[in-house]
């Protein structure tokens, strides 16, 4: 593997593991001629669904733009990047276990919600504001609401 930094050809591996979902492996390799670090990722390469937009047409499944929107509703809030990563592979689990050999942009749109749901609570509000295309401040307060309802629902009652 080429170094990013200084672009010598041979790097060493430092650490190996297995992500938490076990579809990849973590590697932090050592540059031996600059000696810094970075990570790289071995992901098995499958085939996922294309991605019909709201206008009909059809793009191939990115995973660096799925992890740029993430990104930027994650902006400046306490989520690892690891856990980002592993939202991101139980999207793409979900889009490979369906079969399907297209997916509407609106329903990953929905998966994509539903794990910064799981992540971050201001990230989905963020994320589902542009998605949605919030028009007035009513929208942002629905969603709100419906947060604090699954919330409560998931509460356990004392007795």
């Amino acid at each position: 593997m080429r170094c990013p930094f200084c672009r010598h050809e041979d790097t060493q591996v430092v650490d190996s593991r297995v992500s938490e979902d076990g579809a990849a492996i973590r590697r932090r390799r050592r540059c031996p001629e600059c000696d810094k670090r970075f990570t790289t990722y071995e992901r098995i390469e499958l085939a996922l669904p294309a991605v019909v937009k709201k206008d009909g047409s059809r793009v191939e499944f990115d995973r660096r733009k799925l992890n740029s929107s993430m990104q930027l509703a994650l902006r400046k809030r306490p989520v690892n990047a690891e856990a980002v990563d592993d939202a991101i592979a139980r999207i793409e689990y979900q889009l490979l276990s369906s079969g399907e050999r297209e997916i509407r942009s609106e329903k990953l749109g929905e998966l994509v919600m539903g794990e910064l749901r799981r992540l971050d609570k201001i990230a989905y509000v963020r994320f589902a504001s542009v998605y949605r295309s919030f028009e007035d401040v009513s929208e942002f307060q629905e969603v709100i609401l419906e947060m604090r309802r699954l919330n409560v629902a998931k509460t356990p009652r004392k007795r």
